[in-house]
């Protein structure tokens, strides 16, 4: 078994067709399919089915990819640890983010590292936190960003920034004339929340269900709410530093929420055998530039993290 039967089986499952992984790996298609069917024989497994299409790894097979995934992460470690400090701060760096930090984070984050780091290749991507975290353990992303605590073993979490949750009110809303709402009044009424896709949450199925803040916006904008309750009336709930995204007529409707004051920690994860200091420290100092100085964590307001 060899690195490179490695690099050629997750070529095979990323592009999912056996011809266009091996014009990625510069071999003829022959080449390819012969080098995978010596490892398949060394295991004593069936990696692939090749009869579906596209192709598909088994269920062993999709196993071994996902080892092979984590042994080349690991491989590409050890070269890396003999880079200079130039070469440490170059190429690619893949940032996963859930969807309510996107907006407030990925556009600063392009334009501070494009601008100090321009050899650093960034590429950010949204999604759900639990595929963020799997990815993170395939080797797959680089670094998540998403609300903690994450608890997990194989992964190490940095806290970046702390923010509260406010109430976004339609003026039609009684609420609207007030300087604050208490939780147990926005429970009393209906909510505008995206899980299991857009709709109004009853104070009945409130009060029958386990409540956390971040699962208002599983898997959608925070924008899209803000727009609902625009059109529809009603209340919301926002992070705080989506509130730097609303028009001036918009933060109008933004009212504190009291007794008690609920709030979130935002942090950056990393695999516990994450190497690349430099790099890590790059976004930790892109982070400080976007969000306020009040709310970040103490640890990352200091200075240089080491890992």
């Amino acid at each position: 078994m060899t690195l490179q039967q490695l690099r050629y089986i997750v070529a095979i499952d990323t592009y999912k067709h056996f011809g266009k992984a091996a014009e990625a790996c510069e071999l003829t298609q022959s080449t390819l399919s012969l080098m995978v069917k010596k490892l398949e024989e060394e295991l004593d497994v069936q990696i692939f089915d090749r009869d579906s299409h596209p192709v598909a790894a088994t269920e062993v097979g999709r196993k071994v990819i996902d080892q092979a995934k984590v042994v080349l992460y690991n491989a590409e470690q050890i070269s890396e640890m003999t880079k200079s400090e130039k070469e440490m701060l170059a190429g690619p760096l893949r940032v996963a983010l859930i969807s309510t930090v996107t907006p407030v984070l990925v556009p600063g984050m392009f334009k501070y590292i494009g601008t100090k780091y321009p050899s650093i290749e960034l590429n950010t991507e949204e999604m759900l936190t639990d595929t963020i975290k799997s990815k993170l353990r395939k080797a797959e992303v680089d670094m998540g960003i998403l609300a903690g605590p994450v608890d997990d073993a194989d992964l190490m979490e940095i806290p970046l920034y702390h923010e509260r949750f406010l109430a976004y009110v339609s003026p039609k809303n009684p609420a609207y004339k007030q300087e604050s709402i208490k939780r147990d009044a926005i429970f009393s009424q209906k909510l505008w929340i995206i899980r299991d896709g857009l709709r109004q949450l009853s104070p009945i199925e409130m009060r029958g269900s386990h409540f956390s803040y971040e699962r208002f916006f599983e898997g959608g904008r925070v924008g899209i709410l803000i727009h609902v309750v625009n059109d529809n009336g009603g209340l919301t709930i926002i992070p705080e530093t989506h509130s730097d995204l609303i028009s001036s007529v918009g933060k109008n409707s933004l009212r504190p929420i009291t007794d008690p004051v609920p709030r979130r920690t935002i942090s950056l994860v990393i695999r516990k055998d994450y190497i690349h200091e430099l790099k890590l420290n790059a976004v930790i100092e892109a982070i400080r530039y976007i969000i306020p100085e009040l709310m970040l964590d103490g640890m990352i307001r200091t200075g240089h993290i080491k890992i």
